[in-house]
C-alpha cells in the first residue's frame, strides 16, 4: 500500500508539474518531484561496546557501497564478555534479490572502530581493518592496520590482506581515525591513519598498478579526527574536524563543576586540504574552513564530492553554541542555532558558500541535523538531510528530507522521504567510497535504535 500510495504521488506530481509548465508557472525542469521508498528493513543489531566508538562511528569514512544491483555494507559486532577498548569484530553483508546475508567476519574480536568499505568499478572491494595487536583488555595499544581485498562477482572467496606502506615514524594505535578513498574507475586507494603521538595523518597511495607508491604525513594546526577523503584523477582531498579537550580552562572547569565528566572533547575548527596529483605532489597547509571558537560552539563535518571540474564541494553542520549550560553562564544573548552549511573549495581557495537550513532560537522550529550528499547518473547533487523539531502547528517533527542543489535553480524545495523510521544518523552509497552516481538512493544506519542497524532504497523519481 505504501509503494501504491508514493507511485500515486509521483503521477501526481508530474501532473502538476506538467501543468505548471503549460500554464506558465513555476514548475522546475530536473527537480526532484519525489523519493519513493522501495525498501526499508533491519539489516542486524549491534550492542554497545562501551569502547567511546560504535557501529557508525566512523561517520567520515564509507561503511556502504552499490555494485550493480547489490548492496554491501560492513557493519560491527561486539564481543560478548570481550573487554574493551579492543572488543568488536568486523561484517561483511551483501544484500541482493533475496534479502540481506552475512558472507564474512573477522575470526576474532580484535578491532575497537568499525571498518570502512570502499569498492573499485571492477568488483573489487576493500575492507580497511585496524585489529590489536596486543593482548585482549588492552587499552591504546599497537595495532597493524591493512585492508582486505573482497570480490563482489565471488563473494564466498576469502578476504586477501594488502598492507599500506606507511611513511617512516608512525605508531599506530585503536585509537586510529582512518579514512579511505576510491577512485573507482582509475582503480586507485587513498588510505589515512591517525599517528598517536603526534595527531598528524599518515596516508598511503596505491596506484592503478597495484604499487603503495607514495606515502606521507598531514600535520594539522590541531588534532583533526574523522576525516571525509575523496580521490579523482589523482587530486586528492581531505575534510576533517578539529577534535582536542576544551582548550578553555573557565569553560572546562565550569563543565566539570556541573557535569561531573571528565571527558571533555570540543569540535570547533574545521580543516579542508588537498593536493592537484597525490602521485607527485604532497597536500597543501590546511585551510580553517570554519570556525566556532569564539562562543563554544560546535560543528560536525559531514560529506565531501568532488565535481567534473575538480571542485570540492562540502558539507557541514554548524550550531552557535554547543549547549544551554555553556551559552546561559558565558553568552546569555547568544542564540542557540544550527545550520547546515554548503561550501564550495576550488583550488584550495574558498569560491561560494550557502546555508541550506537554520533552525533554533529565533530561526525556526525546524532543525537540520545529520547529511549527506547523493549524486545521480543525470548529473544532479542532492543533499539527504534530517529535519527534526517542531512543526508550524507545534507538533513533534523528525523526518529526512531530500533537495536539489546543483543544478542550482530559485524555489526549489525540500522534498520528504516517507520512512516508517527516519533515520538520525546514516551513511549513503557514495562516490567517494567507489559507487557511481544513482537515481537509486541508498541509505544505512540508525532510527530509533542504535542498536538496530537499518537499511532504506529510494528511487528518485522526476522529469
Amino acid at each position: 500500500m505504501r509503494r501504491f500510495i508514493a507511485s500515486f504521488r509521483a503521477v501526481l506530481a508530474t501532473l502538476v508539474a506538467l501543468s505548471g509548465l503549460l500554464q506558465g508557472g513555476k514548475a522546475v525542469a530536473g527537480e526532484v518531484l519525489s523519493a519513493v521508498v522501495e525498501a526499508e528493513e533491519a539489516v542486524t543489531t549491534c550492542a554497545s561496546p562501551n569502547n567511546g566508538a560504535g557501529p557508525l562511528w566512523c561517520y567520515g569514512a564509507p561503511l556502504l557501497v552499490r555494485q550493480g544491483d547489490e548492496v554491501f555494507a560492513s557493519i560491527m559486532e561486539t564481543g560478548e564478555g570481550v573487554p574493551p577498548l579492543c572488543n568488536t569484530r568486523w561484517r561483511l553483508f551483501r544484500r541482493s534479490g533475496d534479502g540481506w546475508k552475512l558472507l564474512h567476519h573477522a575470526q576474532a574480536f580484535r578491532e575497537r572502530e568499525p571498518c570502512p568499505l570502499v569498492a573499485f568499478a571492477d568488483g573489487r572491494l576493500f575492507l580497511s581493518t585496524n585489529p590489536s595487536t596486543q593482548p585482549r583488555g588492552t587499552k591504546y595499544g599497537a595495532c597493524d592496520p591493512h585492508l582486505l581485498r573482497f570480490s563482489a562477482s565471488d563473494p564466498d572467496r576469502e578476504g586477501e590482506p594488502l598492507r599500506p606502506t606507511w611513511a617512516d615514524g608512525a605508531t599506530f594505535t585503536d585509537h586510529s581515525y582512518r579514512g579511505i578513498a576510491a577512485d573507482a574507475a582509475r582503480g586507485e586507494l587513498l588510505a589515512l591513519n591517525i599517528d598517536a603521538r603526534t595527531g598528524n595523518y599518515f596516508w598511503g597511495f596505491r596506484n592503478d598498478s597495484g604499487q603503495w607508491s607514495r606515502q606521507g604525513r598531514i600535520a594539522f594546526s590541531i588534532r583533526a579526527c574523522y576525516p571525509q577523503v575523496a580521490l579523482k584523477d589523482r587530486a586528492a582531498h581531505v575534510l576533517a574536524i578539529g577534535d582536542i579537550v576544551e582548550p578553555n580552562e573557565q569553560w572546562r572547569q565550569y563543565k566539570y563543576e556541573k557535569t561531573k565528566r571528565n571527558w571533555d572533547y570540543v569540535f570547533r575548527r574545521l580543516f579542508y586540504t588537498w593536493t592537484p596529483d597525490i602521485a607527485r605532489a604532497d597536500f597543501a597547509g590546511p585551510l580553517e574552513l570554519d570556525t566556532v571558537e569564539a562562543t563554544a560552539g560546535h560543528i560536525s563535518n559531514l560529506d565531501l564530492w568532488i565535481d567534473r571540474r575538480g571542485s570540492a564541494h562540502l558539507l557541514y553542520l554548524k550550531r552557535s553554541v554547543a549547549s544551554a549550560l555553556l551559552r546561559d553562564r558565558f553568552f546569555p544573548d547568544e542564540p542557540i542555532v544550527t545550520s547546515l552549511e554548503y561550501a564550495v573549495v576550488s583550488k584550495g581557495q574558498v569560491v561560494s558558500r550557502r546555508t541550506l537550513l537554520n533552525g533554533g532560537e529565533g530561526a525556526g522550529s525546524e532543525i537540520p541535523g545529520f547529511a549527506r550528499f547523493h549524486a545521480t547518473d543525470d548529473g544532479r547533487l542532492f543533499v539527504v538531510f534530517l529535519c527534526h523539531g517542531t512543526t508550524a502547528e507545534g507538533k513533534p517533527l523528525s523526518e529526512n528530507r531530500i533537495l536539489q542543489i546543483l543544478p542550482h535553480r530559485e524555489g526549489l524545495r525540500p522534498v520528504t522521504i516517507d520512512l516508517q523510521e527516519p533515520f538520525r544518523t546514516f551513511f549513503t552509497a557514495a562516490e567517494r567510497g567507489g559507487s557511481k552516481p544513482s537515481r537509486i538512493l541508498d541509505l544505512f544506519g540508525t532510527a530509533g535504535s542504535g542498536t538496530v542497524l537499518r537499511y532504506a532504497r529510494v528511487r528518485l523519481e522526476g522529469m
